[in-house]
Formats: structure tokens, C-alpha cells, sequence
């Protein structure tokens, strides 16, 4: 019975099997009239300024490309890609030794200065460091036993063991 009953559901909802079908639009005009008082006028296509946007992927990736020149970096010219070459191949030497670095305004350790500084105390421009050593320091009161530790008794130290150098 079941079966039965699943065939004629089957049946109704395929087209024309159930005695109705699918409605069909009038096929596409290609630009043809036909002559006499029957025939309808052509539909109007509207103008591309007009036409709706289509959001689909093509469309999309269509609006990137549009966007490239803003996102992307501009195209050196051949002497500037030279200079940024010959910048950059400047000969370096890693040097090693330990700078402290200062505190910087935001709380921080300023390792950039103390990078150079190394690189200036053997003879260089300035430096980039390479290596950095941390280790916390605290005041002799923190020996005292029982006694609290309180927040201002330790601090960490930030120093430059080795940097790059460059004239």
C-alpha cells in the first residue's frame, strides 16, 4: 500500500504527469519582429546605467581588482629599487657585548638605543639588535624574612648582548 501511495506522489510531481504543468515564458526575442497586427512590441532592455548590480563572485572580484592600485604599494622606479638594494647590502658586522636598555615613555625597554650604543662603543653608526637578556632585580629589603614583598622592591632589566652594525 505504501508503495502504491509513494508512485502516485512521485507522478503528481513530475510535469504533466498530473495532468498540470509548469508555466513557460514566451521565448527570448532576438531582435527579430514579425510583420503584422499580432505581433507584440520587443521588450525593452534597460540601460546600462540602469541595470541592476549583479553581488555574484565575478562581480566581486571585479570590485577587488578596482581596488588593487589603493591597496597595493606604488612601483619604484629602477634607481630606487637600486638605492633600496644597495641600502640593505651595506656590509654589517655582529658585535657582542651588554647595553641596558633604557626605559621607553610607554614602560618598555628602548632596545633600539641600546642597540646602537653598542654598535657605537666598537666603532659603528648604529645597530640593530640581535639578542636580548632579561633578569629581575630586587633591593636587599626582599632578604629580610617575614616581610612583605611589596610591588616597587623588584624591577626587570632588559640588556642588548648582541646587535648588528652598520657604518
Amino acid at each position: 500500500m505504501r508503495l502504491g501511495t509513494l508512485i502516485s506522489a512521485v507522478l503528481l510531481l513530475l510535469p504533466g504527469a498530473g495532468g498540470t504543468g509548469w508555466a513557460q515564458s514566451a521565448p527570448p526575442s532576438l531582435g527579430l519582429q514579425e510583420q503584422g497586427p499580432q505581433a507584440a512590441p520587443p521588450p525593452s532592455t534597460p540601460a546600462p546605467s540602469t541595470r541592476e548590480e549583479n553581488s555574484g563572485l565575478i562581480n566581486e572580484m571585479g570590485k577587488l581588482f578596482d581596488k588593487l592600485p589603493s591597496i597595493l604599494p606604488p612601483i619604484k622606479s629602477p634607481s630606487e629599487t637600486m638605492n633600496d638594494l644597495s641600502r640593505l647590502a651595506r656590509p654589517s658586522t655582529m658585535v657582542s657585548g651588554r647595553v641596558a636598555c633604557p626605559v621607553s615613555p610607554s614602560g618598555g625597554p628602548d632596545c633600539k638605543l641600546a642597540a646602537d650604543q653598542l654598535c657605537q662603543g666598537k666603532g659603528y653608526k648604529d645597530g640593530k639588535s640581535l639578542n636580548t637578556d632579561s633578569a629581575e632585580k630586587c633591593s636587599a629589603k626582599v632578604l629580610i624574612p617575614g616581610r612583605q614583598r611589596k610591588p616597587d622592591d623588584c624591577r626587570t632589566d632588559t640588556v642588548v648582548t648582541s646587535a648588528l652594525c652598520q657604518n
